[in-house]
């Protein structure tokens, strides 16, 4: 860190217009040399200074096809590391605040899962019988380990199509971090419940007998969205009550329950092109992030259409919305002063492992 470099303690206590008109005024001092981008969880007030907004595979690629020097990723600490890693070399990702992770991706870390290939191997030949998939909530380690390892990459859309190619490499799937994605993507792949298993990576063996293990087709990481697990069938049968010509819409991170009352399940961008596509005056109840549903019911309004939030409790996700005005004024003003701070840098031999569990992904998918 240089001499010159702004400390964000200078900007901590910054009202939040203040930093608005700040961010604006370095977003033009740096031009078409730094690209942000904002994932459809950030909060109003930093999103909407974005110049991209998506997903988080999408805005990584996004991003890549810019001439951009900075890639300000407004996003969690795994997003900034798949942009890094299909970015170019002369590009710099960076992530306003580093204390902006993913609960879920934190539950299955290398070392876990690389105890948990270790055990398996124990009951199973594991290089010839399971194929480790990883959602794409989860850090660049565990995506190279996929890569190394004859595995791929997924995302909440294309995990029932990626289950089909893993399945015809090999007889089993160890899925991870996201129990809830896996369950439901092997149920659209028509495994039935009692073949999928959970492995719970706090106990030896992940807590099963060796028959359990051999029955399993799928081998469900003991992991979860702290949001999407918030949603409940009774929300539903609610709302249903309430609203009998009333939608359902869910993200594939809920519980297989919620899924099942739904009438639409699918990810973030097909929850919005989804209800973008509906009848004037349909209303919907939306299981996935607050951010997204306030912003869409917004946008929705003008057409006649009613958007709700699938839970009575207030649910966003915190680490997301650590990414706030004063840590991006922050970060840009930096850029402007000529210091890169928090860029996010993944190694090179994890950049071409991990990159070979997408590109994989993106061959079939």
């Amino acid at each position: 860190m240089s001499a010159s470099t702004l400390k964000f303690e200078c900007f901590d206590q910054l009202d939040d217009e203040i930093c608005t008109q700040r961010i604006i005024a370095a977003k033009h001092s740096l031009g078409k040399r730094a690209v942000i981008l904002a994932h459809h969880y950030q909060r109003a007030d930093v999103y909407r200074h974005a110049d991209l907004t998506g997903d988080s595979l999408k805005l990584s690629y996004l991003a890549a096809q810019t001439n951009a020097d900075y890639l300000v990723f407004c996003g969690v600490h795994f997003m900034a590391e798949v942009a890094d890693i299909l970015s170019g070399p002369q590009q710099a990702v960076i992530l306003p605040d580093l204390a902006a992770g993913c609960s879920m991706a934190d539950m299955a870390n290398l070392s876990k899962v690389e105890r948990a290939w270790r055990e398996l191997a124990e009951v199973l030949n594991t290089d010839e019988t399971v194929t480790p998939v990883t959602y794409i909530n989860s850090a660049a380690d565990l995506k190279a380990f996929c890569g190394e390892h004859g595995g791929i990459v997924c995302t909440s859309s294309n995990a029932p199509k990626i289950l089909q190619w893993s399945f015809a490499q090999r007889e089993k799937v160890l899925f991870f971090p996201d129990q809830h994605l896996g369950r439901w993507s092997g149920h659209k792949s028509g495994i039935p419940l009692d073949e999928m298993t959970v492995w719970d990576f706090d106990e030896p063996m992940g807590g099963l007998t060796p028959e359990q293990i051999k029955k399993a087709r799928i081998l469900l990481w003991k992991g979860h969205c702290s949001v999407h697990q918030m949603f409940q069938p009774q929300h539903i049968l609610r709302f249903r009550n309430q609203y009998p010509d009333g939608l359902v819409i869910s993200h594939p991170e809920c519980s297989y329950e919620v899924c099942q009352a739904s009438d639409y399940v699918g990810s973030t961008e097909y929850i919005i092109n989804t209800i973008s596509e509906a009848k004037t005056g349909t209303r919907w109840l939306v299981g996935t992030e607050l951010n997204l549903v306030s912003r869409i019911a917004e946008e929705f309004k003008p057409q006649g259409k009613i958007v709700q939030f699938m839970s009575p409790m207030v649910c966003m996700c915190s680490t997301m919305a650590r990414i706030d005005p004063q840590h991006l004024a922050w970060a840009l003003e930096n850029l402007v002063a000529g210091n890169v701070v928090n860029q996010i840098k993944v190694p090179e031999e994890e950049v071409k492992l991990a990159k070979l569990a997408l590109d994989r992904m993106l061959k079939i998918s």
